[in-house]
């Protein structure tokens, strides 16, 4: 939903300018699915101290706060936590229920109560977001009993309006850099790497230019998706003219689609479940299902029509000791890539790719040298994640978030969730089977890892209320 009072003129404007039609013409007239809301309209004392402001300007406050930090993309414990710091400033109780993209909230003082359901019209991560909306929040417990209803919804305007940190072209190589490191990680050598860096560049770069306009979400994934696979055909092809064997590699382009892999949503729908709001974790579940669903349908049907498919790679004869150091750099260069792509700063994004370095590292390690199970590692990295994200996070002032679901996206196994579906278009049933479960079972020690983290650490988080 979109919140500015810009929004709301230029959607008058549409309308007046279709208001006259010709005899005998038909125009089509769009209305907004999801009207905006003019949150300086709906206040009835703007210059009144909001602790002395009517109950439902006071909800209007509560719950843009709420909204806003959901727009970053966080959980639901994190914004219900925002609404009630803000909601206990004001004198008043408030009961919230927290989905997607939705919530829904009542404020109660005295004997009056009031109700609102807010939502917004699309999802996605801005960890940017998110670290304003904590700085806001500790604002308004400093001195927000000074605040007039005015000076709230003008601090949360700027907010609202900051924009992106990153130009299109920047977002694209940003995911071109984080899936090439993602490709060698996997076992891919420099053509792959190289022909996954062309293609997950070109990709989220038109994923990014169609966001923008507000095109339908899941239509900008599936052409995301195919403009990678293509772009990766078509460099491997190029290259084949002038290195002998080229086509061979044609398994990195798994790696050319990775970027649209949504593993903010997955991790924090299992951290949600954890808090047992299961209306928002299942909610966070099923987007995260379905976005994989038409990222790999997508890149199936293309496999299917230029003839690709995910074999193995090819074992790069490398030692053990550049292996290591190798990792570290690539796993540091995908989880800055990432950052990068959820709008994190260049500290941000540069802490988060030092804890995930570590992290992924010691997963792959464990997995190679000390025969433990691809699962069992996850958990393992995902906790020492979550443990090293709370002490970089509580010293440098950024929100835990943002350090510790960028450092681990990096572990969603995302080729395993395409080769399961590319078996299945190819009905190689077992094969499919063995992929999904193998996905599945990372994927829930993923957030299990994290959760135990968070518990030890993080007081607040580690009791029911």
């Amino acid at each position: 939903m979109a919140l500015d009072d810009n929004h709301v003129v230029s959607g008058i404007r549409e309308a007046l300018s279709h208001s006259y039609v010709p005899h005998g013409h038909r125009a089509r007239v769009r209305h907004r699915n999801h009207m905006a809301v003019p949150w300086h309209e709906v206040t009835d004392c703007d210059d009144m101290l909001a602790v002395d402001a009517d109950l439902d300007d006071k909800s209007s406050i509560i719950c843009r706060a709420g909204l806003l930090l959901l727009a970053g993309g966080t959980g639901s414990w994190r914004v219900r936590d925002c609404m009630n710091k803000i909601a206990d400033v004001l004198g008043v109780t408030i009961s919230a229920a927290v989905s997607l993209t939705t919530i829904e909230c009542t404020c109660i003082d005295g004997h009056t109560s009031f109700s609102e359901v807010i939502s917004l019209h699309t999802t996605g991560v801005n960890t940017e977001r998110i670290r304003l909306m904590e700085q806001f929040t500790r604002e308004v417990q400093a001195r927000g009993d000074t605040f007039t209803v005015r000076e709230f919804h003008d601090r949360m305007d700027k907010i609202e309006h900051t924009p992106g940190n990153y130009a299109p072209w920047a977002v694209g190589l940003a995911s071109a850099a984080a899936c090439a490191a993602f490709v060698f990680l996997l076992g891919g050598g420099p053509i792959e790497m190289g022909c996954a860096f062309v293609g997950a560049g070109l990709g989220n770069f038109v994923r990014r230019i169609m966001l923008d306009r507000r095109l339908t979400h899941f239509v900008c994934i599936g052409v995301a998706v195919a403009v990678a696979c293509l772009a990766y055909l078509g460099c491997l092809s190029l290259l084949s003219l002038a290195i002998p064997g080229a086509l061979e590699h044609e398994a990195g382009y798994i790696g050319a689609m990775l970027f649209v892999i949504p593993g903010f949503p997955l991790i924090t729908s299992g951290l949600d479940i954890a808090k047992l709001d299961f209306r928002s974790g299942l909610e966070r579940l099923a987007y995260a299902v379905a976005v994989i669903i038409v990222a790999t349908l997508v890149a199936w049907l293309v496999a299917m029509m230029v003839e690709l498919s995910p074999d193995e790679f090819t074992d790069q004869g490398l030692s053990d000791a550049v292996v290591l150091a190798l990792r570290l750099v690539a796993s540091f260069v995908g989880v800055f890539g990432f950052s990068m792509m959820f709008n994190s700063t260049l500290e941000m994004a540069a802490t988060a790719g030092v804890v995930g370095a570590i992290a992924n590292t010691l997963r792959l390690t464990l997995v190679d040298f000390a025969a433990m199970p691809p699962e069992a590692a996850a958990f393992v990295g995902a906790t020492s994640a979550g443990l090293l994200a709370s002490v970089v996070a509580s010293r440098m002032s950024f929100p835990r978030i943002s350090i510790t679901v960028p450092s681990i996206v990096i572990m969603v196994p995302g080729l395993y969730m395409y080769r399961a579906v590319y078996y299945m278009g190819v009905f190689q049933t077992l094969d499919a089977m063995e992929w999904i479960i193998r996905a599945v079972m990372i994927i829930l020690f993923l957030p299990m890892g994290l959760g135990l983290a968070r518990a030890l650490t993080d007081p607040d988080w580690r009791y029911c209320s």
